[in-house]
């Protein structure tokens, strides 16, 4: 170690001089009506006075969110009926999805949907009219099945002709 003086104050940041402290609470404020200045507005009631500002609003069509446990939303399940049959299946046995009627109609709607893709498919045995029919057909089937998607999460339903006739009367609900 070197023979420093210790008994001298260190310089700069690291002297023992006391900050410049703001007034304790309960001092009196300092008149800002006397200098022109409107004063600063006072925090909000049982915000903490850290320094920081209140933290800000909520827009306006903030909801709160679902509470833990609850599951999907009706337009969530919806939407997510369409994503293959298997999710389809499950909101049709699933105690709080089968009994929500815009649910079990998505959900039959869809696997309708299947049937269909299933038996385009049975019409590529056909060398080249199937064929046609298929690629024709799949656009098709593809386009409809995107709609659904897209109505669903929005909250309404893209009602087929035949498949939604029948989904509708299964699952008791009206469009």
């Amino acid at each position: 170690m070197s023979d420093e003086n210790f008994t001298t104050p260190p310089s700069g940041h690291e002297s023992n001089e006391p900050a410049a402290a703001e007034p304790a609470w309960g001092a009196p404020q300092p008149n800002y009506t006397q200098a022109g200045a409107p004063p600063p507005p006072p925090p909000p009631a049982g915000y903490a006075q850290t320094g920081y500002p209140p933290p800000p609003p909520p827009p306006p069509n903030y909801g709160p969110p679902p509470i833990a446990g609850e599951g999907l939303s009706d337009t969530a399940a919806s939407a997510l009926a369409y994503v293959t049959f298997i999710p389809a299946l499950i909101f049709l046995l699933l105690a709080p999805y089968n009994q929500k009627p815009v649910i079990r109609f998505h959900a039959i709607q869809e696997l309708g949907l299947t049937v269909v893709g299933i038996c385009l498919h049975f019409l590529l045995v056909i060398p080249i009219l199937g064929i046609m029919v298929y690629a024709i057909g799949g656009i098709g089937l593809l386009v409809v099945w995107v709609m659904c998607i897209i109505k669903a999460s929005q909250g309404s339903a893209f009602k087929l002709p035949f498949i939604g006739d029948f989904a509708a009367q299964q699952a008791g609900y009206r469009i």
